[in-house]
C-alpha cells in the first residue's frame, strides 16, 4: 500500500463529553466492533469485574472517572482509526484541551436524561472555534430521558450547531424499541434480554409498508413515520462537504452500553470523517501528503509501566512517515535524535511499530528530553501552534510526608509535572515547593500517583495565592525591577525551568503591582517568548 493510500485510509478522533455521558463505554464498544477485544468493560469497576480498556491507570479503575487520555488503535473495514478517549472531568479539561490539537475529528457523547452539560458546551466551543468536524452521539436510550426532538433543538441552541439526525429512536426508557438509521435505511430492534449481543440491521429503504407494523408494533410503527416525516421537512439534508468545513452536525442515536447504534455510528463515520488533515504551523502550512516527517508532542504519560518507571512522549504525526531507527530534528533542542522502539497503542499495551503515517499516534520512550509542544522534522525548523498551556488556580504547599523518600518524591514530583498535570514553584526566600494546578481534584490524583507509583508520601498546606504571573522584566538591570524583586520577595519563586514567577494573592495586587512597576511585565502562562 503506498503512502497516500495509507493516508486516506487514516480516521484519528477524539470523544469528548461531560462527565458520565458514557464517554468511556462508548470507546469500549467502538474496540468491540473493531475486533480488538472481545468483551467490553464497564467503566464503574463494581458492575462487571473487567475494568474499561482505556481507563487503565490504578486510580480510574477506582473511581470510575477518566483522568488522563488514553490512546487506542484498531483496524475495522480495513480503516485504522485512531482513538483518543478524553476525561470528562473539569479539573482535567486541559488534558482533553491539548488533545483536540491532534485530532481530526471529534464525536460527541451527550446524556439523554441530562441533555448538554456545562463541560459539554466548553469543549465543543473550542471544537467550533477550531472548525474540528463534530458528529454528536445521543447515548443512554435505554433509560427515560428528553424527547428527540426537545434534544436536538437543545444541542442547536446551547452549543450553537446545526445538526442533522441520521438515525432516530424508536420509542425511549421502558418503551424503546430500537433505532431507524436514516443514513443507511436500516432497523435495528431491541432485544431486551440480550443487551450485550450486538444485532445486524434490516434492509428497510420503504417504512411505510405493513411489515414495519409486524415487526415494532402499529402504534410504535406510526409514531416513527410521523417523526421521520418531521425530520425530512425541519433538518437539512445531509451534506458531507458542510460536516467536513464544520457548518454542519450529523446526530446519531443510541445506548452503548446495550451496543445500540454504535455500529451505526461507526459505519457512517469511517465513510464521512476526515483522513489526516493540513496543520498549522508558525512557519507555515503543513500538508499530510508531504513526504517528509513533521509531527508534535501532545501528551507525556510517566509510568505507562509501573515495573520499568519508563515515561512516553505521544507524538502526533502530521505529515511524511516516522520510520524506527531514522534521526530526526528535536526542534527546540535543535539536535538530532533516534528512536529504537517507538511504540503503537492500545490503551496501557504497546507494540513496537517499524513506520508510523500522518494521523498515527506514536509513543516514544523518553529521558526527560521533551516537554509538551515539541515538534521533530527531518531538518526544518517548525513550531506547531494552538498547543496550549494553562495557568493555574489553585496552589498548595507540597510536604514530604516520609523523610526516608525524599529522593523519590522529588523524583515523581518532576516526571508528573512534565506530564503538564500542574506546575510546580519553588520559593525564593525558603525553598519550599509549590504545586499550581488548573483543578483540585489533580492534588488527589497526584498523592496517589507519588505513593503507587513512586512509593512516596506527601500531604498538602493550602496557600492563599490567586494566580501565578511569569515575570518578563525590559531590562534586569534597571532600579525598578530590583525594587519590585525586593518588595515583593516572600511572593517571589522560579518554576520548573527557572523562570521567575510572582505569586499575587488576588486580582488586586497584580492591578497595583502593574501601575507600580510599568517595566516589569507579567503574564499569566509560561509560553510568552
Amino acid at each position: 500500500m503506498n503512502f497516500l493510500e495509507e493516508i486516506k485510509r487514516r480516521r484519528t478522533f477524539g470523544i469528548i463529553s461531560h462527565p458520565d455521558a458514557g464517554k468511556t463505554t462508548l470507546t469500549e464498544k467502538l474496540l468491540l466492533y473493531g475486533g480488538a477485544i472481545q468483551e467490553a468493560g464497564a467503566v464503574k469497576n463494581n458492575k462487571i469485574k473487567k475494568g474499561a480498556t482505556s481507563d487503565f491507570m490504578e486510580i480510574e479503575r477506582q473511581r470510575g472517572i477518566s483522568v488522563a487520555t488514553s490512546v487506542l488503535a484498531f483496524i475495522y473495514k480495513d480503516k485504522k482509526i485512531n482513538i483518543l478517549d478524553t476525561p470528562g472531568h473539569k479539573d482535567f479539561a486541559e488534558d482533553t484541551f491539548r488533545t483536540l490539537t491532534a485530532v481530526d475529528s471529534v464525536i460527541v457523547v451527550i446524556d439523554v436524561a441530562k441533555g448538554v452539560e456545562t463541560q459539554t458546551e466548553k469543549l465543543v466551543e473550542v471544537c467550533r472555534m477550531r472548525k474540528i468536524p463534530m458528529i454528536v452521539f445521543i447515548n443512554k436510550l435505554d433509560r427515560e430521558g428528553k424527547d428527540a426532538f426537545d434534544l436536538l433543538d437543545e444541542v442547536e441552541q446551547k452549543l450553537g450547531l446545526r445538526v442533522t439526525p441520521l438515525s432516530f429512536p424508536i420509542g425511549m426508557g421502558y418503551d424503546f424499541k430500537g433505532i431507524y438509521n436514516i443514513y443507511g435505511k436500516k432497523l435495528n430492534v431491541f432485544s431486551g434480554d440480550k443487551k450485550q449481543i450486538v444485532s445486524e440491521g434490516v434492509e428497510f429503504t420503504d417504512i411505510s409498508i405493513p411489515e414495519l407494523d409486524e415487526i415494532i408494533g402499529n402504534k410504535a410503527a406510526e409514531t416513527l413515520r410521523e417523526e421521520l416525516e418531521l425530520v425530512l421537512e425541519v433538518y437539512p439534508p445531509f451534506n458531507k462537504e458542510e460536516y467536513l468545513n464544520g457548518d454542519l452536525q450529523p446526530v446519531f442515536f443510541g445506548s452503548a452500553l446495550n451496543n445500540f447504534g454504535v455500529k451505526e455510528l461507526l459505519d457512517c463515520f469511517i465513510e464521512i470523517a476526515p483522513s489526516p488533515q493540513p496543520k498549522k504551523s508558525e512557519e507555515r502550512l503543513v500538508d499530510s501528503k508531504e513526504e517528509k516527517l513533521s509531527g508534535f508532542v501532545f501528551k507525556i504519560h510517566a509510568n505507562m509501566d509501573p515495573n520499568h518507571r519508563n515515561r512516553l512522549a505521544f507524538i502526533k504525526i502530521v505529515s511524511g512517515t516516522f520510520k524506527r531507527n531514522s534521526p530526526y530534528l528535536h526542534v527546540r533542542l535543535n539536535k538530532k535524535m533516534k528512536f529504537s522502539s517507538p511504540n503503537a497503542f492500545f490503551a496501557e499495551k504497546k507494540e513496537i511499530v517499524d513506520e508510523s503515517f500522518p494521523g498515527d499516534i506514536v509513543g516514544i520512550q523518553d529521558t526527560g528530553n521533551f516537554k509538551i509542544g515539541d515538534t521533530l522534522t527531518e531538518g526544518e525548523n517548525l513550531n506547531f501552534k494552538g498547543i496550549p498551556s494553562f495557568s493555574p488556580e489553585h496552589f498548595r504547599y507540597v510536604n514530604n510526608a516520609d523523610p526516608l523518600k525524599s529522593k523519590q518524591l522529588f523524583k515523581g514530583l518532576d516526571q508528573l509535572m512534565d506530564e503538564g498535570v500542574a506546575q510546580l514553584f519553588t520559593l525564593d526566600l525558603n525553598g519550599r515547593k509549590v504545586i499550581g494546578t488548573v483543578g483540585a481534584l489533580q492534588y488527589e490524583v497526584i498523592q496517589y500517583r507519588l505513593e503507587h507509583e513512586y512509593g512516596a508520601k506527601c500531604s498538602y498546606e493550602n496557600l492563599p495565592v490567586h494566580k501565578a504571573c511569569w515575570v518578563e522584566p525590559e531590562d534586569p538591570k534597571n532600579e525598578e525591577f530590583k525594587e519590585f524583586k525586593r518588595v515583593k520577595q516572600r511572593f517571589m519563586a522560579k518554576d520548573k525551568q527557572g523562570q521567575l514567577v510572582f505569586l499575587a494573592d488576588s486580582a488586586f495586587t497584580i492591578q497595583m503591582t502593574q501601575s507600580k512597576y510599568p517595566t516589569v511585565k507579567l503574564h499569566f502562562t509560561s509560553e510568552f517568548k
